[in-house]
């Protein structure tokens, strides 16, 4: 099990430090939001499945960004698992997509221990975990916001929590829509 951490750590590091490259985004196109939700919530199905919780996604054909596909999966992927971590048994975790004002959120809801109003600034910091004594197992590395966190900066977006202890948490990545995002990012990559 500890081998398992490590292994993870290292990857979670590798992929932070990947992020953090100037060419992070090098190979983007428009990518279908749904793909990526659907893609995140399918590497977190047996997880779910072996606690009962029910996966409940949203579609929205219509929805593109611009970024790269395989990041996009990560951040995602990273929230539905923590929502799966931090909530009990039989629950339901929920992932919603809707367009507002030329951005895209992709909000991911848990019915789980919620996060101390004291916390929620830090829960994006390396490293920072929420009481892990409340969570499910205590097998996080600590990155996996901090990468969402990157992600989603790297895009263009932002990413916010809403959250009220012992009633859950939600978390809300916003990134510009394709058709507002490509010219500028095909632009900006014409002038290198």
């Amino acid at each position: 099990i500890e081998s398992e951490r490590l292994r993870g750590l290292t990857h979670e590091i590798i992929e932070l430090s990947r992020l953090q490259a100037a060419d992070a985004l090098e190979h983007a196109g428009p990518v279908s939001v749904d793909t990526v939700v659907a893609r995140a919530v399918d590497a977190n199905r047996v997880v779910a499945d072996a606690h009962r919780i029910s996966i409940v996604a949203q579609s929205d054909p219509d929805a593109v960004v611009w970024g790269d596909e395989s990041m996009l999966v990560t951040a995602v992927n990273n929230l539905i698992a923590n929502a799966i971590q931090y909530s009990p048994d039989g629950s339901r975790v929920g992932v919603g997509i809707a367009r507002r004002d030329g951005a895209i959120e992709i909000a991911v809801t848990d019915q789980g221990v919620g996060i101390p109003e004291s916390e929620r600034d830090r829960v994006f910091e390396r490293f920072f975990r929420v009481d892990s004594a409340r969570s499910r197992q205590t097998g996080g590395t600590g990155l996996g916001l901090a990468i969402v966190k990157h992600v989603v900066q790297n895009h263009g977006g932002d990413v916010r929590v809403w959250s009220q202890q012992g009633r859950g948490s939600t978390f809300t990545i916003r990134l510009p829509e394709a058709a507002a995002a490509a010219p500028a990012a095909s632009s900006r990559g014409a002038s290198s």
